[in-house]
């Protein structure tokens, strides 16, 4: 029996560890975006967005498989896939800005997409600490406030998108629109999945402290 409990706390241990390190490529993808805006013509950037999209997929699948096969996990089951879920979400979606900036042939870093990645890398760094701290949560105000801050962040990315998407408009060249457009899109996207981890961990906060 005590070899039964001694391995519920080290799988415990392992889960989060998981989570955590999908929260480290979340800060990473997002690190190497800025390096991608700030030099389109480098495409070793974007191929290792690429690689890092990969490896928070296997992080992801390795999450659930745990979780499928753990009878007591450390939070709620449902929690903690929201968690995965979502954050692997952000992954992705820098992924997809990051090959749209690629496929569209993009040469130039759109107005306000260095600033928007860069409140992207605030963001991933927030969920990343969030998340951090979930094995134990001794401050819950703490954690609350840094939930505040992802959604602070995220206004402020709003309020960027809605400057580019004001200034893309006064073009006359639709494929050009079209194309910015989406890439703008995809930022705004990013911001709100590091939003939905955050409110999860909310959740979690109120209910377990």
């Amino acid at each position: 029996m005590g070899q039964w409990f001694s391995w519920i706390k080290s799988n415990e241990k392992q889960l989060l560890a998981i989570l955590d390190n999908l929260a480290k490529k979340a800060v990473e993808t997002s690190e190497e975006l800025v390096l991608v805006l700030s030099d389109l013509k480098n495409e070793d950037y974007s191929k290792k967005i690429r690689s890092l999209e990969k490896e928070g997929d296997v992080l992801t699948r390795e999450i659930f498989f745990e979780l499928n096969k753990t009878f007591i996990t450390p939070l709620d089951r449902e929690d903690m896939q929201r968690i995965a879920s979502k954050t692997d979400d952000v992954i992705d979606f820098i992924d997809g800005i990051a090959a749209r900036l690629s496929s569209y042939k993009i040469t130039t870093a759109p107005p306000y997409s260095l600033e928007i990645a860069n409140e992207l890398v605030k963001a991933t760094k927030e969920v990343e600490y969030m998340i951090s701290k979930l094995q134990h949560i001794k401050n819950p105000q703490d954690m609350i406030r840094h939930c505040r801050n992802t959604s602070d962040i995220e206004h402020k990315v709003d309020d960027l998108y809605r400057d580019a998407i004001s200034e893309l408009f006064t073009s006359k060249d639709a494929i050009h629109i079209i194309k910015l457009k989406d890439i703008y899109e995809t930022m705004e996207t990013a911001s709100d999945r590091c939003v939905d981890v955050a409110d999860v961990i909310e959740d979690i906060v109120l209910k377990y402290t």
